[in-house]
Formats: structure tokens, sequence, C-alpha cells
């Protein structure tokens, strides 16, 4: 069954912010879909679908590999 998360990223700007962290993750192993929601100059809501549970450090290095930052959760 697919798991379904929801992080937030700040920094992303434009398309090929999208591009680069939405690359980003779909390398991770399991991930069978990534979808950004942008908000130019605002914390972006980045949702990926994956086989299991994605390790948070994991996705976090994938967001820092991309050039943004993982917003932790209030």
């Amino acid at each position: 069954m697919a798991t379904t998360a929801t992080y937030t990223v700040a920094g992303m700007t434009c398309g090929h912010c999208v591009s680069a962290v939405t690359g980003e993750l779909a390398a991770l192993p399991g991930v069978q879909a990534v979808e950004v929601d942008l908000i130019k100059g605002g914390a972006s809501t980045v949702t990926v679908v994956s086989d299991t549970p994605l390790e948070a450090d994991r996705v976090r290095e994938a967001v820092d590999e991309a050039g943004y930052d993982l917003v932790d959760p209030s």
C-alpha cells in the first residue's frame, strides 16, 4: 500500500526549482510520484507518494542536494 507524505520546502522560486526538487526526491528508492505546489518566495508544499514511509533524513538530504531547505514541522 502506498504512503503519501507532505513536506514544506523553502527557497523555491521557479519551474527549475520544482524540477530540481522533484528529480532528487523521485530518485529515492520506492518513490512513485512527487507533486510540488510552488509558492514563489514562500514555503512550497511537496507531496511524495512512496511504497513505504520515507526516512526524514533521506528526504532532507534529497532536498538539500537540490539546493533548498526542508522546513521542520512546528
